[in-house]
């Protein structure tokens, strides 16, 4: 008999007991469809916290101040080095420096309704948009009016709106901060915005920053090379450059943001969280095995006399074998490819809440094939071979 025939029995065999094979198969199916579900929505999670990071292919770089080993205790948040006016004019002149993009930030509680609010108030610059694109809700981006003649216009994120405004239409309204009244123009929200969780958010002129904090310096620096060829050559001239000129008496030194760092940092923990989930994912996985090994066993209880037949005729115990680890490797090989197609959907319908990109790899995808048929031969050895060993004459006589 050669192999197809065996498969053809094999096929012939799980049809014969539709129900038993479909809940036989079912702890397989949820096994693979959880690890790859699981697999998924970890790299589709990593790739989404490093876009907040680096952006989708940005060429972009952040320039921050790095007290010297022992500095940190004597300095508090409030007496880190600001960015003057005229360091940024210098930062512009760098040849390989597409545009330098500043940014200011503080914490306020608004009163509305009687009730505080904890907003997250950014001064923004002409080009912040250019590296931090947004997707307007209603109303109108601020635009180069808005800088150049410090208006007092605001836009809000989605959170704030909801927060703010929850029974007014926002666009139109007068949001007062810190005493001076703003004009809500637009209303916002950001790919980085995860589930929806993200503070409520408020984007105003950077050039209304000293009416409000009394200040014209500047908190954040993020340079945009020309290109990504660039990006390295931009980031070191941008540090030197500040370090020539940084007050003797500042013990530290300008660095930019090592972004590769904190991706690997990324990858890590999502890595380890993704292994430990689909690790007891996996334990579902190997209850369907025994339910597969179980089933098997009855299988072969059940077929007793057919194996006695088949012995009598000739069958050598190889044949016998080989039978019944192709008619176990079937039942997991379905199972798997069923749970493979359920997660990949589950991946799908959760990247669709969760607002981050769904990454199926085909690796995962071959290896859940290739680990239900090694399933299939590992859970299926024991009962394959108890068929294999019975004797002829009383596999016969066997009732």
């Amino acid at each position: 008999m050669s192999i197809f025939d065996s498969i053809k029995i094999a096929i012939m065999s799980i049809l014969s007991h539709k129900l038993r094979s479909a809940l036989t198969m079912l702890g397989i199916i949820i096994g693979v469809g959880s690890i790859i579900t699981v697999v998924a929505i970890g790299q589709g999670g990593e790739a989404a916290l490093k876009s907040q990071f680096a952006g989708d292919g940005n060429n972009t770089i952040d320039i921050n101040f790095i007290l010297d080993e022992g500095e940190q205790m004597d300095f508090t948040f409030d007496q880190m080095p600001a960015f003057t006016q005229e360091s940024i004019m210098q930062l512009r002149n760098i040849p390989e420096v597409e545009h330098v993009i500043t940014t200011n930030n503080s914490m306020e509680t608004l009163m509305v309704n009687d009730e505080n609010i904890n907003t997250q108030i950014f001064g923004i610059s002409d080009d912040y948009f250019t590296i931090h694109p947004v997707k307007i809700l209603d109303g109108r981006k601020l635009n180069q009016s808005d800088y150049s003649q410090a208006n007092n216009a605001v836009m809000i994120n989605k959170q704030a709106a909801d927060e703010l405004f929850e029974h007014t239409q926002p666009v139109g309204e007068i949001l007062e901060v810190k005493g001076q009244p703003f004009k809500v123009i637009g209303v916002y929200e950001t790919n980085s915005d995860l589930f929806g969780l993200g503070l409520p958010e408020l984007l105003l002129p950077l050039s209304q920053w000293p009416v409000l904090y009394g200040t014209e310096d500047i908190q954040a620096v993020t340079l945009q090379a020309t290109d990504i060829n660039s990006l390295e050559v931009a980031g070191q001239k941008g540090v030197n450059l500040l370090n020539d000129t940084k007050p003797s008496d500042l013990n530290g030194k300008y660095e930019v943001f090592n972004l590769e760092e904190i991706q690997e940092s990324i990858s890590q923990v999502t890595s380890i969280m993704t292994m430990i989930i689909g690790g007891i994912a996996s334990i579902s996985l190997f209850v369907g095995g025994i339910g597969v090994m179980n089933i098997m066993l009855v299988s072969v209880t059940e077929r007793t006399r057919e194996i006695g037949v088949r012995k009598a005729l000739g069958a050598t115990r190889s044949k016998i074998l080989l039978q019944f680890l192709i008619e176990s490797m079937t039942l997991t090989l379905v199972g798997g490819i069923v749970g493979i197609a359920l997660g990949v959907g589950g991946s799908y319908v959760v990247s669709a809440f969760a607002k981050w990109p769904p990454l199926v790899s085909t690796e995962v995808v071959i290896g859940g094939v290739l680990f239900s048929m090694i399933l299939g031969i590992i859970f299926g050895l024991i009962p394959a071979n108890k068929a294999a060993k019975l004797d002829p004459i009383d596999a016969l006589r066997y009732e």
